[in-house]
């Protein structure tokens, strides 16, 4: 990857939105610019780091305070100028996220009300009629997770060994389950929902495809082409199964969510 990229969230960001209008006035951790897929108006949302943000906790590229209501903002005008629109544009996130911001500042100053906010306004979007793609190329961790990509209708990983989706890092899950990082990888192999690599998340049935990308840090032309068609192909499923997330509850490992579901309508 070329140093001057700040990540590979960052370097796929530039890849999709070669030649695409980028959003000025937002803050340097979050990227937005609007493109297109397959000849339809897109929106592309990134998530860097920021080694000068205000917030220290924030600049390895969590999401923060400034992270989260930045993208509340930049979510939230897509759906308002589009409101009276018959085509609503994709809204594309492209997920690289290690954290939310962990701070004392960052809990006073309401934190959780910064990242519900960033979560809120994809719902609103995705409900509105716009198709939500997230594109995970990185690790897409936690609450950060949370507030940028998981509210899509499509999710898209790369396979790769940097990808991993989880609520927390090892180190934070073994200290909070009483166990060493080497037992819970040995549990994690038993129970997928605790692993963390990205072949064993596939398994939950959230993923609407799994991308072997070769190079994903130095991709070529074919690479960012089938990547183009993969987002291609998420539009146009999410425009035909509607503005829900029941795409998500099909696979063996969700039996028991499906099986909870059913006697709830039955209770209800």
């Amino acid at each position: 990857m070329n140093t001057t990229y700040l990540g590979r969230g960052d370097y796929w960001f530039s890849l999709l939105t070669a030649g695409a209008r980028p959003h000025a006035g937002l803050c340097a951790s979050v990227k937005a610019a609007d493109g297109e897929i397959a000849g339809r108006p897109a929106r592309y949302i990134a998530v860097v780091p920021d080694a000068a943000n205000h917030f220290p906790r924030a600049a390895l590229g969590e999401v923060g305070l400034l992270e989260g209501w930045t993208l509340d903002w930049v979510v939230s005008e897509a759906v308002a100028q589009d409101a009276d629109k018959a085509e609503k544009r994709a809204i594309v996130a492209i997920v690289d996220v290690p954290s939310q911001a962990y701070g004392r500042r960052e809990e006073a100053f309401g934190i959780h009300q910064s990242l519900a906010g960033a979560a809120a306004a994809y719902a609103k979007a995705r409900l509105a009629g716009h198709p939500v793609i997230a594109l995970i190329v990185g690790k897409a961790m936690s609450g950060a997770f949370l507030a940028h990509g998981y509210q899509a209708n499509q999710l898209i990983a790369f396979n790769d060994p940097a990808v991993m989706v989880h609520a927390m890092g090892k180190e934070s899950a073994a200290r909070i389950t009483l166990r060493s990082v080497a037992a819970l990888e040995t549990l994690a192999q038993t129970i997928a929902p605790m692993a963390y690599d990205i072949e064993n998340y596939a398994t939950l049935g959230l993923l609407a495809q799994l991308l072997d990308i070769a190079h994903p840090d130095q991709a070529g032309e074919d690479e960012i082409r089938r990547v183009r068609a993969a987002l291609a192909d998420a539009v146009d499923k999410a425009g035909r199964q509607g503005v829900d997330l029941s795409n998500r509850r099909g696979a063996d490992n969700r039996r028991s969510s499906q099986l909870v579901r059913e006697r709830m309508r039955q209770e209800w």
